[in-house]
């Protein structure tokens, strides 16, 4: 296993590279403080699974990830100081698999990173689901919806597979989170809504006024086929 970490500040890649090397030893870890080496590191060194800073000394981080997002669908976390609702959004919409806010401990990174690697192997274990004129297939993050083909990111994918597989069920941030990356995390009920509006703005005819992904407020995210108020 390899990740590639993009960071710029060395004392933060250095902290988490030895508690790779303590904790986690047969992790291969590959380290850049460039954006433009990251794109390059990204495609000749395959890593399984990308940690990703915003604030980069040569381009911005969101450009990195919108980069690496069109040649490879490999797991990002985007790792940064910005905890801004729109740079959440921003980064989800460009790609990103989940986003953490620094400072952060390094056994909650090694957990999440942990989450990503399972993740990233995760959906291709799933069957194909339909529910009425939705029709996808997981292993390829392809959704047909009355004919038309909508691309999916692999947790886009695994949040609307759980959803739909529990068709007309309530399922709260932090079931969709463990089911995701495995726990849940201070920073999980903005990731997921972030997916949510992702998700809305890709399958919903009016995504503010959905009804297929509905909100039971208070409680979470259903899946339904009809328009009955849960």
């Amino acid at each position: 296993m390899k990740v590639l970490i993009i960071e710029d500040d060395k004392t933060i890649a250095e902290t988490f590279t030895l508690a790779c090397k303590i904790r986690w030893p047969e992790l291969d870890v590959v380290h850049t403080t460039k954006g433009e080496e990251g794109i390059l590191l990204a495609e000749t060194e395959s890593p399984d699974a990308i940690v990703l800073d915003l604030g980069l000394p040569d381009i911005d981080g969101l450009t990195v990830l919108k980069e690496i997002r069109s040649f490879s669908d490999v797991p990002i976390m985007v790792s940064t100081v910005r905890s801004g609702e729109i740079d959440i959004i921003k980064a989800h919409e460009n790609g990103a698999d989940t986003y953490v806010v620094k400072p952060y401990s390094q056994l909650e990174f090694l957990a999440r990173l942990k989450a990503l690697f399972r993740k990233s192997k995760k959906i291709d274990e799933y069957e194909p689901i339909t529910r009425g004129e939705l029709r996808f297939a997981p292993s390829m993050s392809k959704l047909v919806y009355n004919g038309r083909e909508i691309d999916l990111t692999r947790t886009e994918g695994l949040i609307l597979y759980e959803l739909m597989k529990n068709e007309d069920i309530v399922l709260t941030s932090t079931h969709l989170a463990e089911k995701i990356w495995g726990d849940y995390y201070n920073s999980s009920d903005e990731n997921i809504r972030s997916y949510i509006l992702r998700l809305r703005r890709k399958i919903e005819d009016d995504p503010r006024h959905p009804k297929l992904i509905k909100t039971k407020v208070g409680q979470g995210y259903y899946f339904t086929n009809s328009d009955t108020v849960i």
